[in-house]
């Protein structure tokens, strides 16, 4: 009796959050027809170096790279308890004059780890276009608010004056800082290439008579042939884990960075500030009709604490390799490099509905401002005040006791912030209300913010994304969030 799909565990990264893209890249399809490819691009380069394979044989491959037989894999799979032989097994039931030769001089490792090294590669393109299109919202919405003065925080308390742009650049900083990353890891990563069951190479040595020329080009041209510039220099049965393990940590980065943004946008929505998108059918609480949680937000910083949390296991496995390999390697990368991927596709989909519709509430921003300037504009008082005859140390003596005074009534007694009136009113501050008032200027307290924003984006976001279009444009969500 055949099973109903709701009575089985369904993988939310599949089911709801990660795109098609992204999941056909891990599918079953996707990496056993790979795995034809790659047999196909074995018994070409072996042809060209001089071994007995038709050119028969290798149209006959082609001829069958997509229309795999599922079932038939299946129950080989279920005799022999081996992955590799049973394909091998379907694969030359369809192809019988090239059954001798399929596999030839190969280790499963070959087919699986090769297979793995470009699941990757196509992973971080798509990982790249999506962090491009992130860039692409975040910097528009930057330059459009270059110049819209906020409240700057530390220790998330009030600060020093920045910009509303300013602040994403801080955001984009961090991604682009992730997006280097990972192109440079795609750029350096190589292929496993034709190493055979140690890592030596002996079978195809063997095959090729103990010509260990043909080897290395035997190498050498598979790798070209599937895309790869290089191959590893050395290697047991297996590529280095650590490679996994650069992956993960690139991705991790990622994560990072998208979770600091989702933090501060929940932050700022509950300053009122700026929020997430809101649909006008979208309900925010089962129970306050009222409220307008940060859901997309709340989201990605889940997600986002899933990958840094996955991200430790290729670490554990690298470290737990024995010498040539083992296999206790393989159920634990079935299962993290993918979701690493699913999730970090998922956590970039988020993120760039938020980044396309982030709303702004500049005169929220401002009565943050005003409730906060006065303090903040002491210091200039105090020089302006020397500047026309005062005496240094008394008027800060005087504008400590006012400012004492202003706080106890905004936070015990609710009032608003009276500091200006205060100082206006004290003899010993020889300033005018006018001349105080026009000390808070505002353009006065965001120093380069407005031209740090452009210059970032023009010095650096603008050559990144101009890079990123040989990755291709993923602009749009595939999926709701």
């Amino acid at each position: 009796m055949a099973r109903d799909a709701r009575d089985s565990y369904q993988n939310p990264l599949i089911e709801r959050y990660a795109s098609p893209e992204m999941s056909f890249v891990f599918s079953p399809h996707f990496k056993f027809s790979t795995w034809r490819k790659l047999w196909i691009a074995l018994a070409e380069a072996q042809a060209g170096l001089g071994l007995h394979i038709s050119p028969g044989q290798i149209e006959e491959m082609k001829a069958h790279i997509d229309d795999i037989d599922y079932d038939k894999a299946t129950a080989f799979e279920s005799r022999t308890r081996h992955d590799v032989m049973a394909h091998i097994q379907a694969f030359g039931e369809q192809c019988p004059a090239a059954k001798p030769i399929i596999h030839l001089g190969a280790t499963s490792a070959y087919v699986g780890d090769n297979t793995d090294l470009m699941q990757m590669r196509e992973a971080c393109m798509i990982i790249l276009a999506r962090m491009s299109a992130v860039m692409h919202a975040l910097r528009k919405f930057a330059l459009s608010h270059a110049d819209c003065a906020t409240l700057g925080f530390t220790h998330f308390q009030p600060a020093q004056l920045t910009t509303v742009g300013k602040r994403a650049t801080l955001w984009m900083n961090e991604l682009l800082m992730d997006f280097e990353a990972i192109e440079h890891f795609i750029d350096r990563l190589p292929f496993l290439g034709v190493k055979g069951t140690t890592g030596t190479q002996a079978s195809f040595l063997s095959l090729f008579d103990g010509d260990h020329d043909k080897v290395k080009s035997l190498d050498a041209e598979v790798a070209k042939k599937m895309g790869f510039a290089k191959t590893v220099p050395v290697a047991g049965q297996t590529y280095s884990r650590k490679i996994d393990f650069q992956a993960a940590a690139a991705l991790c980065g990622v994560a990072q960075s998208l979770h600091k943004f989702g933090n501060d946008l929940r932050l700022l929505q509950h300053m009122k500030e700026i929020e997430e998108p809101f649909e006008k059918t979208q309900i925010g609480s089962s129970a306050m009709a009222y409220k307008r949680n940060p859901m997309r937000s709340e989201r990605l910083t889940s997600l986002c604490r899933y990958i840094m949390s996955l991200s430790t296991s290729p670490a554990m496995t690298a470290a737990g390799q024995w010498f040539e390999r083992t296999l206790d390697d393989s159920a634990n990368k079935r299962l993290s490099i993918p979701e690493l991927f699913l999730a970090a596709d998922a956590s970039l989909i988020i993120a760039l509905d938020i980044s396309e519709g982030l709303l702004v509430y500049p005169a929220v921003i401002a009565r943050h401002i005003d409730e906060e300037l006065p303090f903040m504009a002491t210091e200039n008082i105090i020089m302006a005040s020397v500047k026309k005859g005062g005496d240094r140390q008394a008027v800060h003596e005087r504008i400590r006791i006012h400012s004492m005074a202003a706080a106890h009534e905004v936070k015990m007694e609710g009032k608003r912030n009276d500091l200006l009136e205060r100082l206006a009113d004290d003899d010993e501050i020889p300033l005018s209300g006018d001349e105080i008032r026009s000390l808070l200027n505002v353009t006065a307290f965001i120093g380069r913010a407005p031209e740090q924003t452009r210059e970032f984006i023009a010095g650096y976001i603008d050559p990144m994304l101009s890079r990123a279009e040989r990755y291709g444009s993923i602009k749009k969500m595939h999926l709701s969030v």
